[in-house]
């Protein structure tokens, strides 16, 4: 494989592009300690000792660090390993050891994901950003079978919050929060039942 370009990303890493493009990140002493240089073949036997001792060990750390804050999904994980500039090799190495350790699990997230916002959000709208997120649609549907949606009473909850306490609304204001409800995802028909339970306030806008 030839190197095409070896290009600072600031006084410690460069990126190493190859002829199929961007390869991979090294720090700088990296890059000469494997003498990779713009013209000079990589050698098939180093760009594997580069994977072995280098990216594949420094992706397993990179995604062990990026789980602290919260659960991951799969599809994030790949995507950020990538921006953070590990070949396909490297980040399919550190996904495989997070899913082995049950580090990374795309069915315990949906299962997370359900239990906390399932008074929080409509279904569909839960559904479309766990899509989003690239959790499998089979997860999804044991996600919400094993906790039902109270469609109504998160859209009752929806509206109590953006009413910031009050009881009444003009009909000028309640076809404000129909969109804002048809927009979280809820049906026409929870709307309705919904936005009967508030009072109408006439003149009031």
């Amino acid at each position: 494989m030839m190197v095409t370009a070896v290009i600072p990303v600031d006084k410690r890493k460069s990126k190493v592009f190859l002829e199929e493009g961007f390869a991979f990140v090294l720090y700088r002493g990296e890059v000469e300690r494997y003498r990779i240089e713009e013209g000079r073949e990589l050698e098939d036997e180093v760009y594997e000792e580069i994977l072995r001792d280098v990216l594949r060990p420094r992706s397993k750390e990179y995604a062990l660090h990026l789980l602290k804050d919260s659960g991951k999904t799969e599809k994030w994980m790949k995507e950020k390993l990538g921006k953070a500039g590990y070949p396909r090799e490297a980040v399919e190495y550190a996904v495989n050891f997070l899913k082995e350790y049950r580090f990374l699990d795309d069915n315990a997230y949906a299962q997370s994901y359900v239990r906390s916002y399932a008074g929080k959000k409509s279904r569909r709208q839960m559904v479309y950003e766990m899509q989003q997120k690239g959790v499998d649609s089979s997860y999804i549907e044991e996600a919400l079978d094993q906790s039902p949606v109270d469609e109504e009473e998160s859209a009752r909850q929806a509206l109590t919050r953006r009413l910031k306490g009050k009881q009444e609304a003009s009909y000028q204001e309640k076809g404000r929060l129909a969109a804002f409800l048809g927009r979280k995802g809820y049906s026409f028909e929870v709307i309705n039942r919904v936005l009967r339970e508030i009072k109408t306030a006439e003149n009031q806008d």
